[in-house]
């Protein structure tokens, strides 16, 4: 299959089912709840390291509030993980953050405590205030109070997925992502959680090293080229992934037809997809059959 000249791989995503949650953020102008939530998805890359998955979903020019706000998806392996990372995360970057406000974006699946827990901090001067049917707490804090809901929603059956994309040289190809990303983000339902949305070092599992899980793509590095391993054309001297996440298969899907029609520009030898041989990730998601289900609905 080809797109404007450029080679579609048949091949596969291979992805993890994780869980998450969403919340949101408002505040008195845009750029203060975009400072939070900047704060609040750092070092949320990979749950390799980082605990998390988290990045900003969208943006809004009137939250629960009526103020500017943001929504974030956070996501992890398991729903414990999710909880932690996402009250300290709550508590360190939004909390302490001018203006702010957070709120719950996800009404169902099992709830976990957020400004149930912070309201701690209050030492004893909080307040417990039910608003639109549920309740929050109002913390003291030095410009007025923090307003938290008391427990977020979550999912279950989310998951990653991921494209890679093979390009003549560094500036096309970064191009071309950058197209990708623009695309993914404005299907909506996803984040992409990686500097940009755009992943320079990919990783296979395991290392000549045995005290590492993950180690550089080596078959993706245009550098290893002369290695019996690579599986990079001849022609490409520059390869990106792109990492997404989402709460819903058919998100990811539309996400990532949005992404390869975008990045299918000149310049570009091959969009293909990271996979183990189906033996890591139980989700997959195919190439050929994802855009072939965005063309019968376009």
């Amino acid at each position: 299959m080809h797109i404007n000249d450029v080679e579609i791989e048949d091949t596969y995503a291979e992805g993890f089912f994780m869980c998450g949650t969403r919340f949101i953020i408002t505040a008195d102008t845009l750029e203060w709840a975009l400072e939070a939530g900047r704060k609040a998805t750092g070092f949320a890359t990979s749950i390799i390291a980082c605990g998390a998955q988290a990045d900003i979903e969208c943006i809004s020019e009137h939250g629960p509030d009526g103020r500017p706000a943001i929504s974030i998806i956070l996501m992890g392996l398991n729903l414990e993980k999710v909880a932690e990372q996402t009250l300290l995360r709550v508590g360190q970057c939004v909390m302490t953050c001018p203006t702010t406000a957070c709120f719950n974006g996800w009404q169902e699946g099992t709830f976990f405590d957020v400004g149930k827990s912070l309201r701690y901090f209050g030492d004893g001067y909080q307040i417990s205030k039910v608003l639109f049917g549920r309740r929050f707490r109002r913390i003291p804090v030095m410009d007025g109070e923090f307003l938290c809901e008391d427990s977020f929603g979550s999912f279950e059956n989310g998951s990653d997925s991921n494209l890679i994309l093979f390009g003549k040289d560094r500036e096309t190809t970064l191009i071309a992502a950058g197209r990708a990303v623009k695309a993914m983000r404005k299907s909506g339902g996803v984040i992409l959680p990686f500097p940009g949305g755009i992943v320079r070092s990919g990783s296979k599992v395991g290392s000549k090293y045995k005290t590492l899980t993950a180690s550089t793509y080596t078959a993706c590095c245009p550098t290893l080229k002369y290695d019996p391993c690579t599986i990079v054309p001849e022609e490409a001297n520059c390869v990106y992934e792109i990492v997404l996440c989402g709460a819903k298969e058919s998100d990811i899907r539309r996400a990532m037809a949005a992404g390869i029609k975008a990045a299918a520009i000149s310049g570009i030898i091959k969009i293909s997809a990271g996979n183990y041989g189906g033996n890591l990730g139980k989700v997959h998601y195919p190439l050929h059959e994802i855009l072939s289900e965005g063309a019968a609905n376009e």
